[in-house]
Formats: structure tokens, sequence, C-alpha cells
């Protein structure tokens, strides 16, 4: 008779090499209600576990009253609010349809999303592109400068960085993010590289299309002024390896960790679609000076995605220019941030190797019972 612990550590093993074979590729930006047949209507995807209108923090809230305006199914605020009360407006959980959102995670019909596809499985993931900084609908701003960059994102950005994708035939993932590993990045809070990597796939792209010159040159300024643009893009390519990995008999490997504001949940393959839920925390990190941890909103946003297949938080070490950001004191505080991932995870990462520590594997697979355990 096979025991237990056995099964979980052939599903365990099993998952591991879905990891291991997984290859994203971005093939282009397209129109959200393409991919994700669900957006009919007034429906938005959301970040996080579900919840009800009611229950919303202020920066959603505030999200999906801008994208109300976007959808032009209001024409203020207080319209948009009317809908969202009275329950004209569904909302629904960004992963149950392949998708993922930073921050407030706001997906509505006409938004252009990355497309990634794992060329190995044919998983599809996606995530809206990223706005830039500053007041933005993911943090739950609305105002006409929000609304005009992401009618700008729809009619410009996003059909550019199709055309030069498709010209491409798709941009592998895994190696880029690779790269940017050892460049400095960690993918969640850092970027730098990554972002400059895509920049330079696409810009002789760009600049060779028959695209006007001040289009290119706005969509060359915009990539380069956002330091972050990668992060939506490395969301969608971790969404699509951790699908991968999911509703595996026995497996207790994590495949889902979101928060809405409200909530943390978190998903196991093993356990399928299920939401385990806990109140999400307030992010211990650096405040702009007057504030600090009483003023902010619990965390949210789909980005913890990027952890469940060993990068952010999993590779800190990797990223000592960032450790500051997220609360560590030192490169040894982001050293033992990584040397303790290991200790809930299943093994390292055979793709994303981290230099200082003579090119170990990140720690990947966050493992339960090794959660519980500590």
């Amino acid at each position: 008779m096979v025991r237990l612990a056995d099964r979980i550590a052939a599903a365990n093993a099993d998952a591991m090499d879905r990891l291991a074979r997984a290859a994203p590729v971005w093939r282009g930006v397209r129109e959200a209600r393409t991919l994700i047949p669900a957006l009919t209507g007034r429906t938005l995807l959301h970040a996080g576990p579900p919840i009800a209108p009611a229950a919303l923090c202020g920066p959603m809230r505030g999200a999906i009253l801008g994208a109300a305006l976007l959808e032009g199914w209001a024409d203020t605020a207080d319209e948009a609010a009317r809908l969202l009360d009275s329950g004209a407006i569904t909302l629904r959980c960004t992963h149950d349809h392949g998708a993922v959102g930073p921050m407030a995670g706001i997906i509505s019909p006409t938004m252009p999303l990355c497309d990634v596809r794992d060329a190995t499985t044919g998983t599809v993931a996606c995530c809206p592109l990223n706005e830039g900084i500053g007041a933005v609908l993911r943090f739950g701003a609305y105002d006409p400068a929000v609304l005009e960059r992401l009618r700008w994102i729809q009619s410009m950005l996003g059909p550019a960085l199709d055309s030069a994708l498709q010209s491409l035939g798709g941009l592998p993932l895994v190696p880029l993010m690779a790269r940017a590993l050892a460049m400095g990045d960690e993918m969640h809070q850092r970027n730098v590289a990554a972002t400059a990597l895509s920049v330079r796939a696409l810009a002789p792209v760009l600049a060779g299309s028959a695209l006007p010159a001040a289009t290119v040159a706005h969509v060359l300024r915009f990539l380069a002024d956002n330091d972050q643009f990668f992060l939506n893009v490395a969301m969608a390519a971790c969404k699509s390896i951790a699908d991968g990995l999911r509703d595996i008999p026995h497996s207790t490997i994590v495949t889902a960790m979101s928060r809405n504001g409200v909530e943390f949940g978190l998903r196991v393959s093993g356990l399928g679609a299920a939401w385990f839920t806990a109140p999400a925390p307030v992010p211990d990190g650096l405040y702009f000076p007057g504030y600090g941890a009483p003023d902010a909103n619990p965390d949210m946003g789909d980005s913890a995605i990027v952890e469940t297949v060993g990068l952010g938080g999993m590779a800190m070490i990797a990223a000592p220019a960032v450790v500051g950001f997220v609360g560590l004191r030192s490169a040894q505080d982001a050293l033992r941030t990584t040397t303790r991932m290991g200790e809930i995870t299943v093994g390292p990462n055979p793709h994303f190797k981290i230099p200082a520590l003579d090119f170990a594997g990140t720690p990947t697979g966050i493992d339960i019972r090794r959660v519980v355990e500590l």
C-alpha cells in the first residue's frame, strides 16, 4: 500500500517537473474580452480572492469606478458608484479566468492585456499593461489624466506592442527573466533589467515598422520612463507557469497567492480552485515621510504570483538595491530571507539562478506542509 507521504512526494515532484518544462512566451497584446469570455456586459475582474461590493477597500472601489468610466458605463463617478452599489456591475476574481492584475487588479472588457502562452502546455495567462507610476487606476485613481493615459494605452501602446511582438514571433520569457535575475532584478519590486531587456528586443522592430515616427517615439519614451513595466509581463508569465501545476492530486504546492485589500488568499495544487483566506496584512515597507502603517491600506494585488515560481521575495538576495523598499535593513537581511524561503519550498528553480549564491536556484514550490512545520 502506497503511503500518503509517498503520494505527496510524487505529486510534488510532478509539479516541479512541469515547472522545469514551462516555456511562457509573450505572444501579443489583445483586448481583454477576446481572451476572457466571462467579460460580458458590465463585468469586471479584480485581484485577490472573491469579495462582495460592500466589503471593498477604498483603492479597489476607486479602481472599479474608474473602469466603469473608462468603459462608458457611467458619465460620472457618482453614477458609477450607483451602478456598483446596486449590483449592476458584476465582480469576478482574476485567478478564476486565467488572469492576474497588480494592486486593485481591475480588468475591464476593452483593456489591452499581455497575452502569454506556455509553449509546452498551451496554458494562456494575461495581465493588463503597466500604466506607469503616480496616480494610476491600480491604486484607485480615476481623474481625467488617469483615464486619458488608459485610452492612450488602448489606442496606441497596446497595438504598437502587439505589432512588434507579432513581428518577433513572440518573446520567450524564461530566458529573459533568468538573465534579468543575474542583473539585479527579482521581478517583483525591481524590474529595471527585465524592462531594459524587453525594450532592447522590441525597439529595433518598432523603429523598423510602418508606425508613425511620433508613435514609436512616444511608445519608447513611455517604456524607458517606467522601470516597472515588465512586472505585469512577469506576472502573466508566472501565472501561466503556476496554472500548469494546478489540480495535481495530493500535491501540497501553492499555485496562487493573492490579496484584495481585505483578505489574503491562497490556492493549493491538490485542492483545486478552493481559496484559503485570512485577513490581509498591512505592508511592512518604506513609507513616504510623515506616513506609516496606520495610514496604509492592507495589502492587495495578484503580484505575489511571482513568488509561487521562485521570484520576488524568494530571490530577494538577487536584488539588494531594493531591500529598503520591502522593510529589510541590509543585504544580510535579504540573504536570510532567501535562505529562509528554502525551508518552506520543495527545491531549487532550474532556471532562475542567483550569482551571489554560487548560481544556486531560487527556492521554489511553496509546500504547505513545510509552512505549517515552520
